[in-house]
């Protein structure tokens, strides 16, 4: 009796073991949520811890240091002949790039509906104000360098520590902001030239819209922690 329950359990096992090979390679989804699609939120998640701890450092540099910080009112003010205008720059590179969260919205979709004009034009038009805000920090850092004189390792402004955290924080998120730009225009190209319509999937742009939203989603808590504090 004991050899029959023993070779009775074996026979379970064996059979779990196969049940479970042949569950995984089926492709079992306990959520239904497609694999590049969880792919991304998991990625995302990684770069929010890094974020987040890129933040808290500099909140706490910040607390911290006994050199008065410098005014970002005062830091990032531009000219136009007149009285410097406070976080004139600032407010338009983050007018920029929260209307791409939209044009981005929209193109995902267009996306699902298939119309594949749209879609891709929408895309586009995102990547384009992607640039566009890469191209006014590129500007904002050159006249922080040139014209302030502010570097990684010292600061004429003030607290030493504000180059260091400036450059390390805003270049990683721009850093970002430039592969989304890459990324929406090979997606986009794809989109154009037809590539997803004999699967008719067009997941990957609401994949690729993860992505910017995420980025965008950044900037605004870079914002109001860096600029308006």
């Amino acid at each position: 009796m004991t050899s029959n329950m023993t070779e009775s359990q074996a026979t379970t096992v064996q059979e779990g073991l196969q049940g479970f090979a042949q569950d995984w390679s089926s492709d079992k989804q306990t959520f239904h949520v497609p694999w590049g699609k969880a792919m991304m939120w998991i990625f995302l998640l990684s770069d929010t811890f890094i974020f987040g701890c890129f933040l808290t450092s500099y909140m706490n540099v910040r607390m911290s240091t006994r050199v008065p910080w410098p005014n970002p009112s005062e830091v990032f003010a531009l000219s136009f002949g007149g009285e410097p205008i406070p976080l004139i720059l600032i407010a338009i590179m983050t007018f920029v790039l929260i209307t791409s969260s939209g044009t981005m919205a929209l193109a995902v979709n267009y996306g699902y509906r298939r119309d594949r004009a749209k879609t891709a034009a929408l895309m586009f038009i995102t990547a384009a104000f992607g640039a566009t805000f890469v191209g006014m920090q590129a500007f904002e850092w050159t006249k922080l360098i040139v014209d302030e004189g502010v570097r990684p390792w010292e600061n004429p402004m003030g607290a030493p520590q504000f180059g260091a955290t400036f450059f390390m924080i805003t270049g990683f998120h721009g850093a970002h902001v430039s592969i989304g730009v890459i990324y929406l225009a090979v997606v986009a190209m794809k989109v154009l030239k037809g590539d997803y319509e004999a699967s008719g999937n067009y997941e990957i742009v609401e994949i690729t819209g993860l992505y910017w939203h995420f980025v965008d989603l950044v900037w605004v808590f870079i914002f109001a922690f860096f600029y308006l504090w």
